[in-house]
């Protein structure tokens, strides 16, 4: 049985005070903890090994979601089940509700909460493993080796980005409220992403994500597709975010494509996006969309199924989608 290594822990009351403490510790010392539903089973595997860990859950006014004149603001603390089940979100932000519901099984939807899902650690073959399975091949790149197991000539890791709801909130053009012990800053969803499998985050290691603000849709609809193994339980191995917003003709206005489980960050589909501007989604845009779309997808040998094959859906996927939205 794999247990916790020690740690001590506490439990803030405001997101200004958890991030004094984090910054009080040094960098592999202290780790801020929401549902715990990934940094647990890592710690377990000693992937992580904080001395210190800071408890979320106490922080004021942590949960919730609620709307205003702007759009929606969905704290960070909330659970992936309240956002599934939101009646604001259902009824006008339904890409975000069902990206939620496709995050794992229903117990941990109950525990997981959508601020750490945006933040949720990249995933690898080599690295989502116990301790004694990676010893034996002398550990890789992300953690305490020195090679990236997928690519041994690359400087850098390729683990994949792994968060179902981060895509969504892209084409959603959501910003995120990231509270440090000094400042308050607003930030892109788009922006809070690295390419890099190990350096993934741009929010600073003593930042807490409290919120996340989803403009007024203004006629903007989205979609989100995951392909996986198992219809429950497991991670991306693909999933493509749409949005599109139309003239009363059916022109296409706006569009965001996004892409996950294909890099290292969510990748943003541009040249698809300002190829549908302008344009209806007939079959031909759409297959021409698609065909654009796919190509800043590279997949590596670090998940389930072949990355041939996930290189392949991904065009397939990005059709799908937005023929979905084609239909209203």
């Amino acid at each position: 049985m794999m247990r916790l290594p020690p740690f001590r822990y506490f439990a803030p009351k405001t997101a200004r005070e958890a991030a004094k403490m984090l910054a009080d510790h040094a960098a592999d010392e202290a780790m801020a903890v929401a549902g715990g539903t990934d940094l647990y089973p890592n710690m377990k595997r000693r992937q992580f090994t904080p001395k210190v860990l800071i408890g979320l859950h106490r922080l004021e006014e942590s949960r919730g979601i609620e709307e205003d004149d702007d759009g929606v603001t969905i704290r960070g603390m909330t659970t992936l089940t309240q956002v599934e089940n939101d009646e604001i979100l259902q009824a006008h932000y339904p890409a975000i509700a069902k990206a939620a519901r496709l995050v794992s099984a229903p117990i941990l939807r109950n525990m997981g909460t959508i601020g750490g899902n945006l933040c949720i650690d990249t995933r690898c073959n080599y690295y989502n493993q116990n301790y004694e399975w990676r010893k034996s091949i002398n550990f890789c790149m992300k953690k305490d080796g020195e090679i990236c197991w997928v690519a041994p000539s690359s400087p850098r890791c390729w683990a994949v980005s792994s968060s179902d709801t981060a895509p969504v909130l892209m084409v959603l053009d959501a910003e995120c409220t990231l509270v440090g012990p000094r400042r308050v800053r607003r930030v892109p969803v788009k922006s809070l992403y690295h390419l890099d499998g190990i350096d993934f985050l741009k929010k600073e290691r003593d930042e807490i994500l409290t919120e996340i603000h989803v403009p007024k849709s203004n006629g903007m609809r989205a979609t989100y597709l995951k392909l996986r193994r198992r219809d429950s339980i497991d991670f991306p191995i693909l999933g493509v975010a749409a949005a599109i917003e139309t003239a009363k003709d059916g022109t296409v206005e706006k569009a965001r494509i996004v892409l996950t489980a294909v890099e290292s960050a969510p990748v943003q589909a541009e040249k698809a996006e300002a190829l549908l501007v302008g344009k209806k989604l007939t079959e031909e845009w759409i297959d021409e969309a698609a065909a654009v779309a796919y190509r800043p997808a590279k997949p590596l040998d670090n998940t389930d199924l072949t990355h041939a094959y996930r290189k392949k859906m991904a065009r397939v996927f990005v059709a799908r989608a937005l023929r979905e939205l084609s239909r209203g």
